[in-house]
Order: structure tokens, then sequence, then C-alpha cells
């Protein structure tokens, strides 16, 4: 068993979790699976912004973890006899947020990121010491390592705000200068030789300055991910890591397929921007989107599923027999035997003048803890009748936030869950205003008043509103799938049984047997989750529908 760690601080029982120490049958164990190496006083075992590409494992010795850009405070954590390095970056090979050194002439087992992978799946007692420790530490650091980035931008900014959320729903902890507010900005954009017309602006570890930049030059910064492979042939493609893509890896990783899955912006998809999912099975005092897609993306990266962030789908190639290919915005093709479509879909925007002048900068599309930040516990708009805007609308007034929400019909209850209706009844600070819709937007560089209009009296109200988050239906990622697989009126990938059978003629369905039930028009192509025509836009039933995919994706590739 794992014993209390005598350098972490007070013994507390997060301590021991986070800080645990091997006892020495566990040391024996892991020690037949790792390398011994000795280090001198001072050497650098793992350097900041530097791949995690192993564990070490101290035998004697100590190693000291510490934030380089902070070198007066306190290390961030030691390691004595018995501990180990590491936290869930170290999964992906992504980069270290800190530097870890031997504090005195040490010696360590070294595991490489391999082995460590077989650790995890195969030791069910090493696998929970390691990834609760893991879990634990990369809370602690987002709550209190700056880490190595620096973003300069604006609140008036959509391409600021598009980085930061960028940012935090990845995990990555960052410092935030805003030109507007921090009076000391003007010193950091001298020292990097930045205008002030040029933000927002990523500086990389002090060294590298990124001008307003693509979600993939942000990530390819932060190490996010590894280089694809155009050469090699995976088993199963998944684009789209909201909760049926993520459901699909797990399942199809840890059933010994080789899965690469393909996401625009960050785990979670549209579910990963809920504030608090209270109906999930399992979960009685609800999760928010972002805990359940981070926990999930780990359970993908441990059973070896490999994650690509900011890799967007931009066509599916169907002309070969053997494979499929998914060509990437990069240019890059990958393939795969299979492909399962999670894309999920985006919310529907609302046809008014200066809408896309105010996007990001006054109107939003999710409600999570950055959106709340922003608001700052304004008077708020949110249109929507369905349960994504009755929970922002609930999160938003618990942030102290008065809440107008606007509906087109006469109330809720044939939208939105009881649960939510009943909250929003009794919460004093919003306001449900039924037979009502936007009539104009107003503002210079970000929005100032909405104007809104109820259809059964005819009034008027304009307000000095700055905040409007629309949440008014969906509309299917499927632009990037014309030709090559039917779909429905609506834009939503037909599969198994709602296949018409001229469908299937039209794309030349090759077998003797129909579809599978999520299977689309070509045969081991899948669509899963609320791209799927016909889904129930449950975070359950998309999950469901992930993990059953893989079932059929077995019969179809034996086939």
């Amino acid at each position: 068993m794992a014993e209390a760690d005598q350098n972490a601080g007070p013994a507390a029982p997060q301590n021991r979790e986070m800080f645990p120490r091997l006892s020495e049958e566990l040391l024996a164990r892991v020690e037949k699976l790792g390398v011994r190496r000795k280090v001198a006083a001072g050497e650098v075992i793992i350097e900041q912004g530097t791949a995690l590409n192993g564990m070490s494992i101290v035998v004697s010795g100590i190693l000291d973890v510490v934030n380089p850009s902070r070198p007066d405070q306190p290390p961030v954590a030691t390691h004595g006899p018995g501990q180990f390095t590491g936290e869930v970056n170290m999964l992906a090979g992504r980069n270290s947020l800190v530097r870890i050194f031997a504090r005195e002439a040490s010696e360590l087992i070294e595991i490489d990121l391999p082995t460590l992978r077989r650790i995890v799946q195969t030791d069910p007692e090493l696998s929970d010491i390691f990834l609760r420790a893991f879990v634990m530490r990369r809370v602690a650091l987002l709550a209190t390592t700056p880490g190595d980035m620096v973003l300069i931008g604006s609140s008036h900014s959509a391409d600021t705000l598009r980085i930061r959320e960028f940012l935090s729903r990845n995990g990555h902890p960052f410092t935030y200068l805003d030109i507007d507010r921090d009076s000391d900005v003007q010193s950091v954009l001298d020292h990097f030789a930045v205008r002030a017309d040029e933000i927002p602006v990523l500086i990389c570890r002090g060294t590298r300055v990124l001008r307003n930049p693509s979600n993939a030059e942000t990530a390819a910064c932060l190490g996010l991910n590894a280089d694809v492979d155009e050469s090699a042939v995976v088993d199963v493609i998944v684009v789209g890591a909201g909760p049926s893509g993520l459901a699909a890896a797990v399942y199809a990783a840890s059933e010994g397929l080789s899965v690469l899955v393909l996401e625009t912006s960050a785990p979670g998809g549209q579910a990963g921007t809920s504030s608090k999912i209270e109906n999930y099975l399992g979960f009685p005092m609800g999760v928010s989107g972002q805990e359940l897609a981070g926990r999930a993306f780990l359970q993908a990266q441990k059973f070896g599923a490999k994650i690509a962030i900011a890799r967007t789908a931009t066509a599916l190639k169907c002309s070969r027999p053997d494979h499929y290919g998914v060509e990437l915005d990069s240019g890059t093709v990958v393939r795969g035997r299979s492909v399962i479509l999670a894309s999920g879909v985006t919310y529907r925007t609302i046809a008014l003048p200066n809408r896309q002048k105010f996007e990001g900068a006054g109107i939003y599309y999710a409600a999570t803890n950055l959106e709340a930040q922003v608001c700052g516990g304004e008077e708020i708009a949110i249109v929507g009748g369905g349960n994504s805007a009755g929970q922002a609308a609930v999160f938003l007034a618990g942030r102290s936030c008065h809440v107008n929400l606007l509906v087109r019909g006469p109330g809720l209850s044939e939208t939105m869950s009881q649960y939510l209706i009943r909250r929003i009844e009794d919460t004093p600070s919003i306001k449900l205003m039924p037979f009502t819709e936007i009539e104009s937007l107003e503002g210079d560089s970000c929005l100032a008043t909405v104007r809104w209009r109820n259809s059964k009296t005819g009034e008027t109200v304009t307000k000095p509103i700055g905040h409007l988050f629309l949440m008014t239906g969906a509309v299917p990622n499927t632009a990037w799938l014309d030709g090559c697989l039917a779909l429905d009126e609506k834009r939503f990938v037909r599969t198994g049984p709602d296949i018409a059978p001229e469908d299937l003629t039209d794309f030349n369905w090759p077998l003797r047997r129909p579809p599978y039930l999520l299977e689309t028009s070509r045969p081991r192509v899948f669509a899963v989750g609320d791209v799927r025509a016909g889904s129930v836009k449950r975070v359950a039933s998309a999950v469901g529908e992930g993990s059953i995919a893989i079932q059929f994706v077995h019969r179809a590739l034996a086939e």
C-alpha cells in the first residue's frame, strides 16, 4: 500500500493522496518495469515547458518541484523516497507546468510513458494511486500556479475571449492582463515590443510572442498535440470529443482498438460549457460539464486513445473501400478503418443587424465561469427556453447577475426540465419574459443596449444591457460531410433504420445487410450524439450512443 507523505505539509487525507509514498512491495514491483538512474545535486529532471515523457520515482534523495517564474517562492512540492513525479498532463505527453530538480544527490527509478500507460491499464492498485495523485496535483496546479502563459487582451475583444476560453477549457493556467483595467500592462507591452492595437497577444514561456494566435497555434505553443502520423491507419477515428465521442474513445481503446480523436476546441463539446448538470446518473449533487469532460478525457488517455486538440475536420474522404480519410484544416489527411462522427451541434444564431459585430464582445453562446467573470454581476439577457438556457440563468443569477430570460412562447413547460423551471421560479433575480423577441442591438466596440418586443402586447423595451446569451436551438456540424453521407432535411446525419432505401442506392451501399443501428449510409461510418438525426439531446444518451457504437464497429471491422 501507499504510505503517508512526510514532506507535503499537514497530514491531511488530501495531502496523503496527492503525495503518497509507495511501500517497499510497490517499489519492488515498479522497479522491474523501470530503469535506475543516479542524479547529481542541482540536476534538472524536467524543465518547465518541455514534454513529459515519463515519471520518476525517488529511491533515495529529494526532488523539488518549483515554478521558475517565482524563484523567491518555496517549492510547489517536494518528493522524498518512495514518492513520484507527474500529473495528468503526463499521460498525454504534454508539456510540464513546473521545473523538477534534485535538491541533493538522488537515485531514481525512471518509468517511460508507454510503460506508465501499461501500468495504469493493467495494475489496479498502482493505477488508483497514480491517477488519484495526478488528478489532485493538476487541480492544485491550476489553483496555485500561474503557468508559463501570459495573455494580454481586452474585455471588448472577441478574440481575447476566444483564447481565454481555449486556455481555460483545456485546463492550462495562464496570467491574464487587461489593457483596459491593469495599470502595469504597458510595461509588459514595452518589454515585448507589442503595440496595444496588436492585442490579443499570447506570451509563451516568457520568450515567444504570438499576436492574435489561432487555436491551433495556441495548442502548438502549449504542446497539446503530438504530430499526427499520416502514414498510419488507425482502427477508429472519432471526430469530436464531446460526451459521445469521449465515450466511444474510452470503450474502443479499452477493448484494444487503436483510436484517434479529433477535437476543434476542447474536450466536452457543448456539454463542457454547462455550469452544472444535475440530472446525470450517479451525480446527485450535480457535476459541471468541464469536470465530467475532464474525467472522461483522462479515462480515454488511460486506455491509450490519442486525442488531438484544435484539429478541425474539413472533409470526409469516401473513395477507398478499405479505409476512410478525414482531411483536417491544416491540409493533413488522417486515415481510419472506421469513423465515428461525434461532431455535435452549435447554437443557432439570430438574424439581427450587428449580431456578428458583438459576438464575443457582448454576445455569448456559453455560460461558464469565464463569461460570469466578464459579466461582473451586471444585468444580462438570455434568449432561449431549453435546458441550456435554464442552467445558464440559474448559474448567472447565482453570480449576482440580474437575469432577463426571454422566450418566444408562452412559457417553459414544453421545452425545459421541471427541476430547472422550479429553480427559476424560486430565484427572485430571474425574470421570465414570455412572448418576447429581440428587435435590435446597439453599441460601439461592444454591446451596450438591447431592445426587445412582446409579440402579444406589442410593447417594446430598451435596456442598457451589455451581455446577451443566445441559446436558441441547435444546428448540426455537418457542413464538412456534403456529398458523402445521407443527411435529413435539417442536415443531421441519418443512421440505421432512418436511412431511406433511395439513400442507400444514391450512396452505393455495397453490402447485403442493412446499416447497423448507428451506422450511416457508408459502411463503418457511424454517427452518435447530437449530430445524429433523431437523437435525444441529453448527456446520458450521448454517452450511451458512443459506447454502443463500438459494438457495431467491432462487427463491421470483422466483415
